[in-house]
């Protein structure tokens, strides 16, 4: 690239002209995508942060590199048919130990790019960072990231493609102020293949992304005790092997101030949107709306367990944490699996204040009369995924051990056979289901189950169809459980009361009677 366009490339930048940059040719580069290029373009880098900052430019070609160390105000720019192509030795990629601790420790220590207290840096351009994945069998320690920023600040990533990481595509651990944008990551060819893991990070900006992952496309973590905050997802098109939107599964220091939004998701395994917390810690004000879906495990599932893992080796045990202040809002799904939803916590440490609102979802059906009699296990030390449980004894959502949960505008229903009700709800206190429209189900069983819930609001509801039974109310802890305003015409029994469910628990008023 000649000098007048490296000054125009840097202006574009918002570079001062006496920053402007350098070309990795310059220092030695070759794009064969056979000579190794570590030293060359490590030099580039270096030179352009000893000038003050400035951009590395990749012209197109292929540049086969080991590790290359960013430095604060440089910014890698990879111009359209440019690869960086990430080495296939090991050697190649020497360990580094950061400074902060956190529970990534064991799982790797090698990255192509590698950032670590710096400040004011960018990936960008139309390029592409090539990791070779599939040649990295093994462990752990022995697959590097394509990207590792630790305890940076003011860190961009734009526009560039990600392709075949051995581990994870880019992990951000304790930094401040990160955009991510209109990124593309294509990476199913290795485990561990999360597409963007934002870690312990304070103001943070992800949009216009197009992931497709092996494992989790969008993860938040909290490996270490600092919260991950102000973080806000939009705009983004996701497919996983695995969750496309999750919080946890490390989880010491928690989530607070999360808003995901304008979301498509397709082609994905687990969850659309998986909340967990289960190393403790507090997740705390999480608003997630408007996601269209098609072809997922579950569109929702909601985890409070106690694993309990330290984020250090040999540190302290956790105590359970806390899941409060959800709201999650317009989402239209189909193709949701047999497995159905959850929004679980644990006798004793209840989730609280979850809204779900203005939720169409198909799932696919096949669940059986024994499904709908099972005994689902508490599982307190589970992995935290959709299907924990099994099949679930609702084809829709099965809630237990939860305070203050609102559903309202709500139609689910199902594309085969299935015998299960579509809500179970189970040690509920404060229960409320307004506009809710539930297909019923096949054979005699009833549409909604309610055991041991107390507080609770069944409003201005309706079975989607012929029913034999619209709710059957369990329990002997049954309390406060009214059904009001609510249009029973089709089902042929309206309310079920067990004989240990209280008969003074369950009032009603001005619903039209079958």
């Amino acid at each position: 690239m000649h000098r007048r366009n490296l000054l125009l490339a840097a202006a574009a930048a918002g570079l001062p002209a006496a920053a402007s940059g350098l070309n990795i040719t310059e220092r030695g580069a070759k794009g064969d995508g056979r000579t190794l290029n570590t030293k060359a373009i490590q030099s580039a880098i270096d030179a352009c942060a000893e000038r003050g900052g400035g951009t590395v430019f990749f012209p197109p070609g292929r540049y086969l590199s080991g590790t290359l160390v960013l430095r604060s105000h440089v910014r890698l720019h990879l111009d359209a048919g440019a690869v960086l192509l990430g080495s296939t030795h090991l050697a190649d990629y020497p360990a580094t130990a950061p400074g902060f601790r956190s529970y990534t420790d064991v799982y790797v220590d090698k990255s192509l790019l590698y950032a670590e207290n710096v400040q004011d840096i960018s990936i960008e351009g139309r390029g592409v960072i090539d990791g070779q994945g599939a040649r990295f069998p093994g462990p752990y320690l022995v697959r590097p990231y394509l990207i590792r920023v630790i305890g940076c600040r003011d860190v961009g990533v734009y526009d560039v493609t990600m392709r075949d990481s051995p581990m994870w595509v880019q992990h951000y651990l304790n930094c401040d102020n990160l955009v991510i944008r209109g990124i593309t990551v294509r990476s199913r060819v290795n485990e561990n293949n999360d597409g963007i893991d934002i870690d312990c990070c304070d103001r943070v900006r992800i949009a216009d992304c197009d992931v497709s992952s092996g494992d989790d496309a969008i993860v938040l973590k909290s490996t270490a005790d600092r919260v991950c905050r102000n973080v806000v997802i939009t705009n983004c098109v996701l497919s996983s092997a695995c969750n496309a939107l999750k919080m946890g599964t490390e989880t010491n220091g928690g989530f607070e101030n999360i808003s995901i939004t304008n979301c498509a998701i397709y082609d994905t395994q687990l969850s659309g949107i998986g909340l967990h917390i289960v190393d403790g810690g507090t997740m705390d004000r999480i608003l997630v709306s408007n996601l269209a879906i098609h072809g997922i495990g579950a569109p929702v599932f909601i985890r409070l367990g106690n694993r309990a893992r330290p984020f250090v080796e040999g540190g302290p045990q956790p105590g359970v944490g806390q899941l409060r202040n959800v709201q999650i809002r317009g989402i239209e799904a189909t193709g949701a699996s047999r497995i159905g939803c959850s929004i679980t916590g644990l006798p004793g440490h209840d989730v609280e204040n979850v809204t779900i609102e203005n939720i169409r979802a198909v799932f696919v059906g096949g669940g059986t009369a024994a499904d709908a009699a099972r005994e689902i296990p508490e599982k307190p030390a589970g992995y935290p995924e959709h299907h924990m449980f099994g099949v679930l004894p609702s084809y829709g959502f099965f809630v237990r051990h939860a305070r203050n949960v609102r559903f309202r505008d709500i139609e689910i229903r199902y594309a085969g056979r299935d015998e299960r009700p579509g809500f179970v709800c189970e040690d509920v206190e404060r229960l409320s289901l307004d506009d809710v429209r539930i297909a019923a189900p096949a054979g005699d069983g009833p549409s909604l189950v309610l055991r041991d819930v107390r507080d609770g609001v069944v409003r201005a509801c309706r079975p989607s169809g012929r029913v034999a039974r619209y709710a059957r109310v369990e329990g002997a802890r049954t309390a406060d459980l009214v059904f009001r305003d609510n249009d029973f015409r089709l089902a042929r029994q309206a309310i079920e009361t067990a004989p240990e469910a209280p008969a003074q628990g369950v009032l009603q008023a001005e619903n039209l009677a079958p």
